[in-house]
């Protein structure tokens, strides 16, 4: 019987950065981001032999092992298999995954992949032991995806994985010993449709900055580089102004405050805001947006823009003619969902 699940993606507000090891465990990170409806899915079928495929149709990849004892680590769907590797499962299986969002949308779609995948897995493993293995919660499925990550190798946040799997617009913050505080913000019902309404999500073109840029942040900052450390305390600040802003419904506010993350963004690392992002901005900017963020790491990817009232659809079409290309931002409350066939 096939097992699927989903697990939503993220747009991310302000404080992008300081979610990363070394100035989580010094200072402490704090983030504000709102899932999105573009989902991450996995897709799962035992299989009567042993082999385990696992199989991204986002970047066309495929492995294949004759159990999973014998998946290795090649640089090949890595964190993937490190999901198999971690539930442990006996037996068969054809797991297939894609996600929504375009590679490299800095949109956290890879670990919305592996939470996705993980919460699958557990469902299966709870299922075939009848009851006797207690479920994973959304919290420990999270957890689990950033240690996967970790032991891997990877330099990344913890954002994106409790983004995927609890859902919603959170207020997050990240303390030494990787210990996460996750608060929803129970915005009022016009708030959450004017965001919907006046938020225009631009895909400016695949990111070429991510783990390289966040390895040269995290060495600048334990290097102690002025500009960088107070970089990261800027856009530490301005995620706990955007909560401030939200929860008190001021979203004149709340523009002004992407326009400071944009700039603070910008001196944390050379190249993240490209040329083309610049263009589009400035395009964006003439058409009636008020406000810009670079999503993610940077280096290409996603921008979010806030419209000035009613000019979303000029804006719209201005990114579009400048080669950007459109993504919806409707906000996903529910976070991990897995169902049988």
């Amino acid at each position: 019987m096939p097992i699927r699940s989903r697990c939503p993606t993220r747009v991310d507000f302000a404080g992008g950065t300081t979610d990363l090891p070394a100035f989580r465990n010094a200072e402490g990170g704090a983030v504000v981001s709102a899932s999105i409806r573009q989902y991450a899915y996995a897709s799962l079928e035992r299989m009567t032999d042993v082999c385990c495929r696992i199989a991204s149709q986002d970047i066309d990849a495929f492995v294949e092992a004759r159990s999973i004892r014998e998946l290795e680590y090649d640089g090949n769907l890595d964190l993937l298999k490190a999901a198999v590797l971690a539930l442990n499962l006996p037996g068969g299986m054809d797991i297939v995954v894609r996600c929504d969002a375009p590679p490299g949308s800095g949109l956290g779609s890879s670990a919305s992949i592996g939470v996705a995948l993980l919460g699958l897995l557990d469902r299966l493993r709870a299922t075939e032991a009848g009851g006797r293995v207690r479920m994973l919660t959304r919290f420990e499925l999270a957890d689990l995806a950033c240690r996967l990550e970790a032991d891997l190798g990877i330099i990344g946040g913890m954002q994106d994985q409790f983004s995927a799997a609890v859902g919603g617009i959170n207020y997050m913050e990240f303390l030494p010993g990787n210990r996460v505080l996750v608060e929803p913000l129970h915005l009022a019902h016009r708030t959450i449709y004017e965001l919907e309404k006046h938020l225009v999500l631009c895909y400016s073109g695949k990111s070429r900055l991510s783990g390289d840029a966040n390895h040269r942040m995290i060495s600048a900052y334990e290097n102690g580089e002025p500009r960088v450390v107070n970089g990261l305390r800027n856009v530490k600040r301005i995620a706990r102004d955007v909560y401030s802003a939200l929860v008190s419904d001021d979203l004149g506010w709340f523009a002004d405050l992407l326009n400071e993350e944009w700039a603070a963004r910008q001196e944390l690392a050379d190249g993240i805001v490209t040329p083309e992002m610049h263009a589009q901005r400035e395009a964006a900017m003439a058409a009636g947006a008020v406000a810009a963020k670079v999503c993610g790491a940077g280096g290409g990817g996603c921008i979010l823009f806030y419209c000035a009232p009613n000019r979303e659809g000029e804006v719209r079409r201005a990114l579009e003619t400048c080669g950007g290309r459109i993504l919806e931002v409707t906000f996903e409350m529910t976070g991990l969902q897995v169902w049988e066939v």
